[in-house]
């Protein structure tokens, strides 16, 4: 198994320090995009900051999540997908091809392989409080401008400004 390698990783490492471990996370969603052609996964991260930027004190967050989008996508196979998927896992093998990655992702409710470009966009971060039943259906503070201005929450999965772009 190889890491992941974030092309823009720098939101993630602003807030953790580091690139948080994404091999194990709950996942809400998987955008699909012909033009690309692309797989954007929505996925909350395992762990919270320690220390969390100011305007996210006191807010009752206790959840990050970001979308990753891998680029160049090729060999894509999804044989289960059955949301909400609590516990996913991710697994990137590094191929003979310059560059490229099989990624798996599996879990109870999700099988889903394809080969990509071995570099990975983040975008969309925010937190969030989780639910008592798990949804994310609640007010999201996101870390980019942009997206703060837009939206006070994740919008519908049609939304393909949203969900499919970094």
């Amino acid at each position: 198994m190889t890491a992941l390698k974030p092309a823009n990783a720098g939101e993630l490492i602003k807030l953790y320090g580091k690139i948080p471990d994404i091999r194990r996370f709950r996942l809400r969603s998987i955008n699909l995009d012909w033009r690309g052609p692309t797989v954007t996964l929505r996925l909350d991260l395992s762990s919270f900051p320690k220390t969390v930027p100011p305007e996210w004190e006191g807010l009752g967050l206790d959840t990050v999540q970001c979308h990753l989008q891998f680029l160049a996508v090729e060999d894509l196979s999804l044989s289960e997908w059955e949301p909400p998927v609590r516990s996913a896992s991710l697994e990137t093998l590094p191929l003979e091809e310059e560059r490229r990655v099989r990624v798996e992702v599996t879990g109870a409710g999700v099988d889903l392989a394809f080969t990509s470009n071995e570099s990975v966009q983040v975008g969309h971060v925010s937190a969030f409080g989780i639910s008592p039943d798990g949804t994310d259906e609640t007010r999201h503070v996101f870390s980019r401008r942009i997206d703060a201005a837009r939206y006070a929450s994740v919008p519908a999965t049609e939304e393909n400004t949203f969900h499919g772009r970094i």
